[in-house]
């Protein structure tokens, strides 16, 4: 037995070690090729900081107060506070001295990951180890999963790179060869990585097994995938019922269909996925065209299609195979937004997956040479035709069209003459090497260049500004001024989660989701970036005995951009501790009332507060009349509010802060102000039907016993 498995395995490392050296190619021009975009601004500073929380002992499904419409990691869902191996990142990140370091070493954990993982689910398609190697080897290094899944997006990547693990897993228990519980763990972990993309995926994973094996009359099989299948699905709601029970106070409060270009790829991007210089013209937020080569696959897909034998996809059970790619086929031509799934160019990597499987099934039965001529034309054919399709998108490039055309002429050549695929491999270094050097960063998303050194963000900015702080400044603003650098605008200004980071309770933060009520007072954007109102909005007297805005999210310091608010008026109780051309930091006079908690105002009378982390919180009552109190909290829903054990209502308030009505007759009271995720219970009892039901699967299960 180990004889046989020795030459698998040896394939299996080859492919990990050879996808972990190619991965560091990208950082030769550029070492923050990882450290971009959302992962500079959201992804590696919200790990460092969740990391941090777990490493003092609290799992980090609680509110984080300090980062406001960011702080609802629960409801945000995208981070993965269920999967174990998140959570090991998370604590890997919190421990490394440099973010662009971390970044490099996890998003090359999840290209390993995606590339072991395709590699054995050709395998399992019965595709030939060294056909499955290179299918493997390129998937990870598509132009969308390098470019904007592994540099900015990380989430993508790594739901992304669980999907082939749940394939084979589950293909695999369904013909008897694996427990269904492993198949269950798997398909567990790509559903808490908390992506709904990677939920997506093992949806249609278990949709094209169900048709496969329907296709064969193979029941057991069908039985299997579908128990499996209903299993994982009841994991679902603990990840997502929480984001749907938040979104009515988000920006995300309506979902629905619509088609306005944004990242919609096209059926001649498709045909040009053998290009390595193709920039398909695709609208990308504010810009028409691709920077980088989003929609490539692999160099060798196209051009070595005419000397592949097809038939052989016919004598195979590949119906899985098959849905699996038509149904990502046609989501990736689909409208730019499909209920909670936006920006269909997002699904190319998954399309490719499931072409890749086909690939490799048909790269298998080796290359024909009869009729020599008539491919070497088709094959010139594909060659120029790509070539006059990324010529004709962008004509300036033409230099670098010229040299992908050569190299992928060359290659395939020796292809063809080697009747091997070991030339393939070399020519996947050589293709990443092209792209690499024509396009060293997705410019199409913001670089940001942020200091990503733990100390030098904290060197700046600990103790610097202090307590509770609102940042008042526009990114844009920032870069037409003084710069995104760590000499320009990160000396005064940090976005996203960064002030995490720099040890800054900042209310700006990154927010996926928002509170819509917060966001539109402030004016703050997904980044935590904001606009010239939010200053006289920060001082707007309000109903509560004419308590400002900043009272009562009691906030202590307030950061302006110079630039973006010219006269900075200083109000009573405060004054101004830094003033330059860049920056004015205001600071309170005096301190917060009520300091152990987060109460802000009372109509009420209080004796005293206590806050037992940011789930719980207790106010001691001393009146008898009906009265009001507003806390410095916003009113995401999971609260609850008892006086002496009774529900009293909750309310929003100016802002979206959190208000508490108390009754009257209530003397020597005790408030309890208690949050707990929306929907947790039942999302727990399903979470646990779906282990209670896939551990009796697994016990039922009759040893090696072949489906019928």
């Amino acid at each position: 037995m180990l004889r046989v498995r020795r030459p698998g395995l040896l394939t299996g490392a080859t492919v990990c070690v050879t996808v972990a050296l190619l991965a560091q190619l990208p950082l030769i021009g550029n070492r923050i090729f990882y450290y971009w975009d959302d992962s500079a601004a959201q992804f590696l500073p919200m790990w460092y900081h969740l990391g941090h929380l777990v490493l003092g002992g609290h799992w980090p499904t609680q509110l984080d107060l300090h980062t406001w419409m960011g702080g609802n990691v629960v409801g945000e869902a995208l981070f993965g506070i269920y999967n174990p191996i998140s959570v090991g990142n998370f604590v890997l990140v919190a421990v490394l001295g440099d973010l662009a370091v971390a970044a490099a070493l996890v998003k090359t954990e999840f290209l390993v990951l995606l590339a072991l993982g395709t590699y054995l689910v050709c395998r399992e398609y019965g595709a030939r180890r060294a056909a499955s190697a290179v299918v493997a080897i390129a998937l990870p290094f598509s132009g969308f999963t390098l470019y904007f899944d592994a540099a900015s997006w990380a989430s993508g990547l790594i739901s992304f790179a669980y999907v082939p693990w749940v394939w084979w897993s589950v293909r695999r228990a369904a013909r008897g060869e694996l427990n269904p519980f492993w198949a269950f763990l798997i398909g567990a972990l790509a559903i808490t990585s908390g992506n709904p993309y990677g939920v997506l995926g093992v949806t249609v994973v278990v949709l094209g097994l169900l048709v496969e094996y329907a296709l064969g009359k193979q029941w057991r099989g069908f039985r299997t995938t579908l128990l499996v299948g209903v299993c994982v699905a009841l994991v679902v709601p603990l990840v997502f019922l929480p984001l749907a029970l938040t979104g009515p106070v988000t920006w995300r409060a309506s979902w629905g269909v619509l088609n306005d270009g944004a990242l919609v790829p096209t059926g001649t991007d498709l045909l040009a996925l053998s290009v390595p210089s193709y920039l398909p013209f695709i609208r990308v937020f504010s810009a028409d065209g691709m920077r980088e080569p989003a929609a490539y696959f692999a160099w060798f897909a196209l051009p070595l299609a005419p000397w592949l034998d097809w038939r052989v996809l016919r004598k195979r059970a590949l119906g899985g195979a098959f849905v699996f790619a038509l149904v990502f086929l046609a989501l990736t031509l689909g409208p730019s937004a499909l209920w909670m799934f936006r920006w269909p160019l997002r699904l190319i990597e998954y399309c490719y997956l499931g072409l890749g499987v086909l690939l490799a099934v048909a790269l298998s039965s080796g290359l024909r040479t009869d009729r020599a001529p008539v491919r070497i034309l088709a094959t010139a054919a594909i060659l120029l035709g790509g070539s006059y399709l990324a010529l004709a998108t962008t004509p300036t490039a033409w230099k670098w069209h010229l040299a992908g055309l050569g190299l992928v002429a060359v290659l395939t050549a020796i292809a063809i003459r080697a009747h091997r695929l070991g030339a393939i491999p070399f020519g996947a270094v050589l293709a990443g090497g092209l792209q690499l050097a024509a396009f060293p960063g997705n410019f199409n998303v913001k670089p940001y260049y942020y200091p990503h050194s733990v100390k030098a963000l904290q060197a700046t900015f600990a103790g610097r500004y202090q307590g509770e702080t609102l940042q008042i400044a526009s990114i844009e603003t920032a870069a037409n001024t003084v710069g995104l650098s760590p000499e320009g605008a990160w000396r005064y200004f940090l976005f996203g989660y960064a002030y995490q980071v720099a040890g800054v309770d900042s209310v700006n933060s990154y927010a996926g989701m928002g509170f819509a009520a917060f966001s539109d007072t402030f004016c703050l954007d997904g980044f935590g970036a904001s606009c010239p109102q939010a200053y006289p909005a920060l001082w707007a007297r309000t109903s509560f005995d004419g308590a400002t805005v900043a009272d009562l999210i009691r906030v202590q310091t307030v950061v302006v951009q110079n630039a973006l608010v010219p006269n900075v008026t200083v109000p009573p109780g405060w004054r101004v501790v830094e003033h330059d051309q860049v920056v004015t930091v205001l600071r309170r006079n005096d301190s917060i009332a009520w300091p152990r908690g987060t109460l802000a105002w009372s109509s009420a009378r209080v004796s005293g507060d206590s806050s037992d982390g940011p789930e719980n919180e207790s106010v001691r009552l001393s009146s008898s009349a009906p009265g009001q109190l507003v806390f410095a909290r916003l009113a995401w829903p999971g609260y609850r509010a008892q006086v002496n054990g009774r529900d009293v209502p909750t309310a929003t308030g100016p802002a979206g802060l959190l208000t508490v009505d108390v009754p009257a007759g209530i003397t020597d009271g005790k408030l309890t102000l208690s949050w707990s995720p929306p929907g947790q219970w039942p999302s727990i009892a399903f979470a646990t039907a779906g282990l209670l039901g896939a551990l009796t699967l697994a016990a039922s299960r009759k040893r090696n016993r072949p489906p019928d």
